[in-house]
């Protein structure tokens, strides 16, 4: 009987109830620098921050970059991190059954410390923590998840995803890894067709049911 190895856990709405703020705070920015596209703070989500500048504060607007990193490192800076309602019992079930445990984000190395400052107990829950600055590419790409598992010395077989954004689902999904979709960020029925399973919160599962969830596949 094949083995559930590893969980790599997306950060924002995956682990930590933030994706409320980070809509607020983009949705200022883009109707700001975008007002032309409604509903940009959507269409972001999951993104790295070069990635957000890469495709959106270009040509003139390159020169706001600055402006607009600041402003987010001051907002990270006293954002809340709130875990997603039922994640610490969760994740201390799957460790208590030997699964390995990574978050594989988007995020770069200041808003960890962000994290850290205010959640000292945050690295414990986990065996990795991956960065942006692990990554050689960015969701969708399978690259983030496929160097989560190596971190492990695992196949993308032995381990499951826990993701919120299309572009993280995606990602899971071209890794070849089981998706559990978080109903967290979009709607439960645009999730679906991208993940194996969906959750609305963490109530109600643990390692017992995600593996036998998972067996079934």
């Amino acid at each position: 009987m094949k083995q559930l190895r590893a969980a790599l856990f997306d950060l924002d709405g995956v682990v930590f109830n933030t994706e409320p703020q980070y809509t607020a705070f983009w949705g200022a920015q883009c109707r700001l620098y975008h007002p032309e596209y409604p509903g940009l703070e959507h269409e972001i989500k999951g993104s790295t921050l070069q990635q957000i500048y890469d495709r959106w504060w270009t040509g003139p607007l390159a020169k706001e970059r600055d402006v607009v990193t600041r402003r987010l490192d001051e907002f990270e800076a006293q954002m809340q991190f709130n875990y997603i309602e039922g994640f610490t019992d969760f994740i201390a079930d799957l460790r208590a059954h030997d699964v390995r445990t990574a978050v594989v984000t988007s995020s770069n190395v200041p808003k960890m410390q962000s994290v850290y400052r205010q959640r000292p107990e945050f690295r414990q829950l986990f065996d990795a923590i991956l960065t942006s600055e692990d990554f050689a590419e960015s969701k969708p790409s399978p690259d983030c998840y496929l160097r989560g598992a190596a971190r492990f010395g695992l196949a993308a077989e032995d381990c499951i995803v826990f993701e919120d954004s299309f572009n993280g689902l995606r990602s899971g999904r071209a890794a070849g890894m089981f998706v559990v979709g978080l109903a967290t960020t979009n709607e439960r029925s645009s999730i679906e067709p991208l993940s194996d399973y969906q959750l609305d919160n963490y109530i109600g599962i643990d390692y017992s049911k995600l593996n036998a969830l998972w067996q079934a596949i």
